[in-house]
């Protein structure tokens, strides 16, 4: 599984092409490097994804069970609009017309990567998504972070300084 990280600044033309950042692009695996899948994303962005980090997140999709109507409903959801796009020469993508309408892309642009997945956002929304104080995300901190299931948490009579 890819890792990145980094929030880039960029255009996308009016052919729907984007540049990825040398810096980013210096973060895709070699084997990854003429292809990737690109999706919608929550929050009206888009996901681009490696090939194997693609064929990871659907594999989430097999424990649904399809003879749910909702299931159904999610797993089409969620696999429309996955589109292979090459990488060419000039480290450019080509962003298919439907996604760029979803994530109304124009212009001003933000790839913002965590994890395995490279978010692809129209900077307005971008900035709006990101708005709240400190004090909100000290508490989704405390909330997401702070359990007792986190296995970064010490566990045994280390965890409150007793030892035998």
């Amino acid at each position: 599984m890819a890792r990145f990280i980094g929030e880039f600044e960029c255009k996308i033309d009016n052919k729907g092409r984007i540049i990825l950042p040398a810096k980013l692009r210096s973060q895709i695996p070699d084997k990854d490097a003429k292809a990737m899948v690109i999706n919608r994303g929550f929050e009206k962005c888009l996901v681009l994804y490696t090939n194997a980090d693609w064929n990871m997140e659907t594999e989430k999709l097999t424990v649904l069970n399809d003879f749910r109507r909702d299931a159904r409903k999610f797993i089409r959801q969620f696999n429309n609009g996955a589109n292979i796009v090459p990488i060419d020469a000039s480290s450019r993508i080509n962003i298919p017309n439907s996604l760029a309408e979803y994530a109304s892309l124009k212009d001003d642009i933000i790839i913002s990567c965590y994890n395995h997945k490279i978010e692809i956002w129209n900077k307005a929304h971008f900035e709006e998504e990101l708005k709240f104080d400190d004090q909100e995300f000290s508490r989704m901190a405390e909330e997401l972070m702070g359990n007792s299931n986190n296995t970064n948490t010490p566990k045994g009579p280390e965890a409150d300084g007793k030892t035998n």
